[in-house]
């Protein structure tokens, strides 16, 4: 597993994408950013276009997209894509490689939570279907490119991928990922997505890192963003993330960071110096994390063992080429 060692960035909690990005120059760089067209996503899309680089935002929803992405400065183009449904994941990426020479930065960043059982594809559970296996299924798409770019002199490739806390509710269900059997529990089942996510991260850097490309998993923090959609307001408040008229509760404005703060560590991960020679880890608050202690595990911070373990990570890379090739 990497090493999981701090860097001292130099960064934390409240830092923000200008500060992150102070003298970075992606000019001649080409990025893609999926859901970069709401919350976090859409601020991550403003920070890597504002520093230079050509951003393509894949779409479930053309329309919406071009009206978020609007303000945003720099180069940005907008192409249609769905994660549920690998056939546009890999048009998507035909027409991306036929219309690019180099892809510079691919930041998995889009994604579902704590969702009613639904089924997609070949009958995914959706949360580990969209977040994981749609992004499993666009990087396999995209790797020559990435390779291509990685040799390129002066290139410094990146994959961030999109985990979070909530890799800490569940490691893979290794027997039954997507819930064919026993009750559904829609936490548990947006945990494991969360660790296949930054269990990605650490098979992707085993292959990128020969070539000198890197990849980093990020935990971007608590952000009150369209990803909580599927909670109703009770269920918020029984969390203390709402009081009973709504709004955000005391508690959550000490625990929560705002979308630009959120960006933060993703816009670090994919463009710091101080990384260069690292790679396969799990970031948080701009920085590489501390391993949890397995006795006294963290819940809100520092990453488990599980979700950064290169047998775990090479046992889910056979598992989801499997099945998105048979998708």
């Amino acid at each position: 597993m990497g090493i999981q060692q701090p860097v001292n960035s130099g960064f934390g909690r409240t830092s923000e994408p200008q500060e992150v990005l102070d003298g970075i120059d992606l000019s001649g760089k080409v990025a893609i950013v999926t859901g970069g067209y709401s919350g976090i996503g859409g601020e991550t899309v403003r920070g890597l276009a504002g520093a230079g680089a050509r951003v393509i935002v894949p779409a479930r929803d053309h329309a919406k997209a071009v009206g978020n992405l609007s303000d945003v400065a720099g180069d940005v183009t907008i192409m249609a894509m769905d994660l549920a449904e690998v056939a546009t994941v890999r048009a998507f990426a035909a027409e991306f490689m036929a219309q690019h020479n180099r892809l510079d930065l691919l930041i998995n960043n889009a994604g579902i939570m704590a969702c009613p059982l639904t089924r997609v594809g070949p009958g995914w559970e959706q949360q580990f279907g969209v977040n994981h296996l749609g992004h499993f299924a666009l990087a396999q798409a995209l790797m020559p490119l990435l390779v291509k770019t990685a040799a390129l002199p002066g290139s410094d490739v990146r994959v961030v991928a999109l985990s979070s806390t909530g890799h800490k509710l569940s490691d893979i269900r290794w027997d039954d990922p997507h819930w064919n059997e026993g009750e559904y529990d829609k936490w548990q089942a947006y945990g494991q997505a969360k660790t296949a996510d930054a269990l990605f991260a650490v098979g992707m850097n085993t292959r990128l890192a020969e070539h000198g490309g890197r990849a980093f998993s990020v935990h971007p923090g608590g952000i009150m963003t369209p990803l909580q959609r599927h909670l109703d307001t009770e269920e918020m408040v029984a969390m203390g993330w709402m009081n009973e008229d709504g709004e955000p509760s005391e508690r959550a404005a000490k625990m929560f960071k705002t979308p630009t703060q959120g960006a933060s560590t993703t816009l670090w991960a994919a463009t710091s110096p101080a990384l260069r020679t690292r790679g396969g880890e799990y970031c948080e608050d701009c920085d590489i994390a501390a391993l949890a202690d397995a006795d006294e595990p963290s819940r809100f911070d520092k990453v488990q063992t599980y979700a950064v373990d290169e047998a775990s990570a090479e046992r889910l890379w056979a598992m989801s080429e499997e099945m998105v090739d048979g998708a």
